[in-house]
């Protein structure tokens, strides 16, 4: 080999590139690689999670999606569309741009920047709620991206998303709130059909920078604290209808909070309140039943004298209290003149005709 053979390889070795995105940052959006121009035995390196687009002259020339290394001379030239018999000499090169692209799906947290006036009867400014939640986004269309966001920006990050989002979320909310949620305080049982909706709106306004949001979450909603009371209030009054319920649950939330104090007057508070919530239900259920006057038949109620309904005009009846059965007066037999009884014509036992015998001659019974 000559000596203008050694100097040409060597200068080869020095002028050759690795169009790569080593550090690719999990915010970043995009990368741009641009050098001045790619030499003979340039190399190209695609890592997980990146897609690297060949722009010539600002036009996208290939879209290369799969990882791994490549020799670009032999492996990317010929598959670009204006370039497949670019051919690189010694001194020349190709002057070209690499765009990155980060494929993953981006999370974001928004939060309402204003309390939303929601629409109330009987309240001018109506109720003040808030709202948090999330949102997932990627890169959606490569060419809009490059014309509206890569082609003048040399960066797009995660926050730059965001920003855009937070401009618009408090709109979007306001619209779909009220056009799904049928209850201000039913907010969360309807969050799915107003984040289908806010989805929706929201890929239109992504769309125009080349992005795609790809859900949209509401996690939570916060009332004011005055209404948050009033809430917990109608809770614990619809509580307070089952008293036992009521009674035994604070019971035992109070014996946890003594165990972890050490401590016994909560305790015995809650019992002496409970023994006296249910003696005044039972002193109300006496009082309650001593209004109520006994049904002709019945048994008078315990604790009340006996009472005995009479018909108007009539002297009350003395209540009868465990009277003794009466017992029937001996029947007298028959006597005949003579003063000995006398037969009877028909047995008593048995109904049979005596004929005028002193024993029955059916069943035989004494008949005189």
């Amino acid at each position: 080999m000559g000596l203008f053979d050694g100097i040409k390889e060597k200068v080869k070795g020095q002028l050759a590139n690795v169009v790569e995105w080593p550090d690719m940052d999990d915010d970043a959006i995009f990368y741009k690689w641009n050098n001045s121009e790619l030499k003979k035995g340039s190399r190209l390196i695609i890592r997980p999670a990146q897609d690297a687009i060949f722009l010539y002259q600002g036009k996208v020339e290939g879209i290369f999606t799969d990882e791994g290394e490549y020799d670009i001379e032999s492996q990317i030239i010929p598959f670009l569309s204006t370039l497949k018999g670019w051919k690189f000499g010694f001194d020349t090169g190709l002057r070209a741009e690499v765009l990155f692209i980060n494929t993953r799906e981006f999370n974001m947290n928004w939060g309402t920047k204003n309390a939303l006036n929601l629409p109330v009867q009987g309240l001018p400014g109506g109720m003040p709620i808030r709202a948090f939640g999330m949102f997932t986004a990627k890169v959606g269309q490569y060419d809009v991206l490059i014309e509206k966001v890569a082609g003048v920006q040399s960066s797009f990050t995660v926050d730059d998303v965001s920003q855009r989002v937070g401009a618009i979320n408090d709109q979007l909310l306001m619209k779909w709130i009220l056009r799904e949620g049928k209850d201000m305080f039913n907010i969360q049982a309807n969050a799915y059909d107003i984040s289908q909706g806010i989805l929706e709106d929201l890929n239109k306004e992504l769309g125009k920078f080349g992005m795609e949001a790809t859900s949209y979450q509401i996690q939570s909603v916060s009332y004011p604290d005055s209404v948050r009371e009033m809430q917990e209030k109608a809770a614990g009054n619809s509580m307070i209808g089952d008293v036992n319920q009521y009674t035994q649950i604070a019971f035992a939330d109070s014996l946890g909070k003594e165990g972890g104090n050490g401590g016994g007057n909560t305790a015995s508070q809650m019992a002496q309140m409970q023994m006296g919530m249910m003696f005044g239900q039972q002193m109300a259920n006496n009082m309650q039943q001593q209004y109520q006057q006994p049904q002709y038949g019945q048994q008078p109620m315990y604790g009340q004298a006996p009472q005995h309904q009479q018909p108007y005009g009539q002297a009350p009846q003395q209540p009868q209290y465990a009277q003794q059965p009466q017992q029937a007066a001996p029947q007298m037999q028959p006597q005949s003149a003579d003063g000995e009884a006398a037969i009877p014509k028909f047995c008593p036992n048995c109904g049979k005709p005596t004929n005028g015998m002193k024993f029955c001659g059916n069943c035989g019974a004494k008949l005189a």
